[in-house]
């Protein structure tokens, strides 16, 4: 038969790890974008898609228009651009990162923990 204290713990540890099983993910930021930049999304599920892991994409802005990539999955991903331009580091679950594009062109991106996200910022 059990003590007191171990179905104490017991019920504890069943009810934690209820709570942390239902939580939830949301695909509104943490934290608001930054007033006048443009947002784009790590989806939920990004490291099994493609070009659709991030939303929008491509993104088209003005030259001097900042983005803020904020990742809505419950799972750590980065915004690395392929040519070296910019890079976020990882970002946790609900974390942004934000780059302003001084430079007209076209900015292919990806997530170096999952290659297979890609996305594109065109710069006008």
């Amino acid at each position: 038969m059990k003590t007191p204290t171990t179905l104490r713990f017991a019920l504890i540890a069943s009810a934690l790890a209820f709570a942390v099983s239902c939580g939830s993910s949301s695909s509104t930021p943490t934290t608001p974008t930054p007033q006048g930049a443009t947002a784009v999304s790590i989806v939920t599920n990004a490291r099994t898609l493609t070009t659709t892991a991030y939303a929008p994409n491509p993104v088209t802005i003005s030259a001097g228009t900042m983005v803020t990539w904020t990742n809505n999955d419950t799972i750590a991903h980065n915004t690395t651009s392929d040519t070296g331009v910019f890079s976020s580091g990882s970002m946790a679950a609900g974390a942004q990162y934000s780059y302003t594009f001084a430079n007209k062109g076209t900015f292919p991106y990806h997530c170096t923990i999952h290659p297979g996200m890609v996305g594109t910022v065109v710069v006008q």
